[in-house]
């Protein structure tokens, strides 16, 4: 691995692969944990696959902008590494498949040279921060909201707060009150604002999809944007010492919101306001890099041949752009799924004609931003010879699908084959929807809601079904009424009934039939609210009957075989190892991460990783008696009561008092190499009592 050190420039990003190569290695070996080892690499982007041996890389791109030349490096890998498949994904990410996991510390080492990031794409961390993909050209917005989501993700990236928390944190930015960042079902939600002449953020909290949608509760009507990444990194700190650790199906924000309460969650922010390095961030939008659209001299001169077309693709795909004489694209891409001789076509277009950037949106799609208005006939011909004037972007036919059981490891029924066979059932037989963008159709192959279906007009859900003779079937759980309605207000859908999955588009057909004979001008939304969950139980509830199936019933969309359910087969194997030694070494490292940080005069981090050695010890303590171990708060109260007031570990104080120091006092050189040595010293005796406890 010693080319990285000369290949980046970066020294923590030399370190970050440097890191990866060798955990890989002592996994090979059997000297590394399964789950911790899986929990380092999913936080450098590397996710385990449904096939076997193989690896899905998930690239993070905040905000979904891409520039030409990042374009042509992710091609560059993935036809290296990968398969020459580009994948987008619902929160503008790009992922690659079938990638050798011994190849991942070189791949990203390709990546990094056009400043391109797999950390914390993945894993239990700060996810990427999604933003509404006309930000800085939407005609709606106050302000240009990209500064600012750059700014958090900036601000969080290798940020000790947030490397080991529960489960994974996202956050969104929206540029207008339409809301288009979708801040309602995002753990952090922020939509631009100004009042009285200040910039600043409407803030949402605690929202999430999943099996369990919330809508999050408005948590500041107005917050200055000099607060909103001081307030974030309140949020994680809480989230990271109360939030569930045992059970990952309760270990989001808003479990923990929702069982202390708005109030109590304020509270808990309020107490933790010293342990802040800084209660105000300005952010420097002079130093953000501006948009500078390509200086044109000439205007190619094109023959369009098919008018009809053309006029039908500008009526559906071009978008006004708040800039005077220029217009938006907006490429409808197919599932999300392209191809890298066509990347690399589009990048070369937009470097030479628009501004050397593309946008991937929360739909799975791509915006070209800052085309002139009278090049619109050149880049329709031109995008026309890479396939992507596909009519449509962002209306009803632009359906959004997660991989589902193409290869996640959780999906349960395909996404991307019932998604296909939709949108052809639009396109031949519902013609007008093809320019109707009030209908949002979206489909997940699981009930985590990658393709969030929760918070769609029309939904629908990979499950199975099982006959009398217990026999199983792909299905479809159909979901119907949710929608957006701006301003930090959404509405989820209800589940309705289960379906075969072969019986898919005939449910479709039944609601699109009549919602056109009675909705008399209704959007689909307010329609079905008028009817009600009953209504349309009652219009699909034969639909359900599995006494009547045919063959074709057991082959899932897109597949040839018989449907088996099948929740992924696991991730690589590896010898399982004493989990315990495995944080006791953990603890050294983050020791050595304080150290560094107290070096480099950076005293937040430093106190922080000393807290995560401190937790990590006392947790490998409680594991080794089979304690529970649900959250950071219970792993100190139980640490208390069955090994310091019983005097098995004596420290002279409560390991509460001891800890907790982080929010008695501000981050200071003074106190960063107090608590560095506290930390130390507890590590050297929870491992003396943990030998001691081996050899009694």
């Amino acid at each position: 691995m010693q080319s990285f050190r000369t290949e980046i420039e970066n020294p923590l990003v030399e370190k970050d692969i440097i890191e990866l190569a060798d955990k890989i290695e002592l996994f090979h070996k059997g000297k590394i944990d399964e789950e911790r080892f899986r929990s380092l690499r999913l936080a450098r982007g590397v996710y385990g696959q449904r096939q076997p041996g193989v690896q899905m890389i998930r690239i993070k791109l905040p905000y979904g902008k891409v520039s030409s030349a990042q374009l042509h490096r992710i091609s560059d890998v993935s036809d290296e590494y990968s398969r020459g498949r580009l994948h987008i994904t619902t929160r503008q990410d790009i992922q690659i498949h079938y990638v050798d996991l011994d190849r991942t510390p070189e791949l990203w080492a390709q990546l990094e040279k056009d400043d391109i990031t797999l950390r914390e794409a993945c894993g239990n961390a700060v996810r990427n921060v999604t933003a509404s993909e006309l930000a800085g050209i939407d005609p709606e917005e106050p302000f240009n909201v990209s500064p600012y989501a750059d700014a958090i993700f900036k601000f969080f990236l290798r940020n000790p707060i947030g490397q080991e928390l529960g489960r994974k944190f996202k956050v969104s930015f929206s540029s207008s009150d339409r809301d288009t960042g979708l801040s309602y079902m995002h753990d952090l939600g922020f939509i631009a604002k100004i009042e009285n002449g200040v910039r600043g953020f409407k803030v949402m909290l605690a929202g999430g999809l999943g099996s369990q949608p919330r809508h999050a509760d408005v948590f500041y009507e107005f917050l200055p944007s000099d607060k909103i990444i001081p307030l974030m990194e309140s949020v994680i700190r809480i989230f990271d010492r109360h939030g569930e650790r045992r059970s990952r199906a309760k270990a989001r924000l808003k479990f923990l919101v929702k069982d202390i309460g708005l109030d109590g969650f304020k509270e808990l922010i309020e107490a933790e306001q010293k342990a802040l390095s800084q209660h105000t961030v300005p952010i420097d939008v002079t130093s953000y890099p501006p948009t500078v659209p390509v200086e044109i001299n000439s205007i190619p001169k094109v023959q369009i041949e098919d008018h009809k077309a053309y006029e039908l693709w500008k009526s559906t795909n071009i978008i006004t752009q708040k800039q005077e004489g220029f217009v938006a694209i907006g490429i409808k891409v197919l599932l999300g799924d392209f191809y890298t001789d066509k990347a690399r076509l589009l990048a070369d277009l937009v470097d030479q004609y628009a501004t050397s950037e593309v946008r991937l949106t929360l739909r799975q799609n791509i915006v070209i931003p800052y085309v002139k208005e009278a090049l619109i006939p050149f880049f329709y011909k031109e995008l026309k010879k890479l396939g992507f004037t596909e009519v449509g972007y962002n209306k009803a036919v632009d359906i959004t699908a997660c991989p589902g059981t193409d290869t996640c490891n959780l999906g349960i029924a395909s996404s991307t084959g019932i998604a296909e066979e939709l949108e052809r059932v639009l396109k031949t037989e519902y013609p007008q929807y093809l320019e109707d963008q009030d209908l949002v159709i979206k489909i997940s192959g699981c009930m985590n809601a990658c393709g969030q279906h929760n918070m769609a007009n029309i939904g629908f859900q990979g499950m199975s079904v099982r006959t009398k003779d217990k026999l199983t079937a792909p299905a479809l759980q159909v979901l119907l009424g949710g929608g957006n309605n701006g301003n930090g207000q959404g509405v989820f859908a209800d589940k309705v009934v289960k379906v075969p999955s072969r019986r898919g588009p005939e449910a479709l057909r039944r609601i699109l039939n009549d919602f056109e004979a009675n909705a008399n001008g209704t959007t689909f939304q307010e329609y079905y609210a008028l009817q009600g969950e009953k209504y349309f139980y009652e219009l699909l509830t034969d639909l359900s009957n599995v006494d009547n199936l045919t063959q074709e019933d057991f082959i899932d969309w897109g597949e040839e075989e018989k449907y088996v359910k099948a929740i992924g087969v696991g991730e690589c194997a590896g010898v399982v190892i004493d989990l315990i030694e495995t944080l006791f070494l953990e603890c050294e490292e983050k020791i050595e991460n304080a150290k560094q940080s107290l070096n480099d005069a950076v005293y937040s981090n430093a106190i922080y990783y000393a807290y995560s050695s401190l937790i990590n010890a006392a947790k490998a303590i409680l594991i080794s008696d089979r304690q529970r171990t649900n959250t950071q708060a219970s792993i100190v109260r139980q640490f208390d009561e069955l090994y310091v007031d019983t005097e098995k570990i004596p420290l002279g104080t409560s390991f509460s008092d001891l800890i907790y120091q982080i929010q008695e006092y501000a981050p200071s050189q003074e106190f960063a190499t107090s608590y560095i040595k506290n930390a130390a010293q507890f590590l050297q005796k929870t491992r003396a009592y943990r030998v001691a406890e081996l050899v009694s």
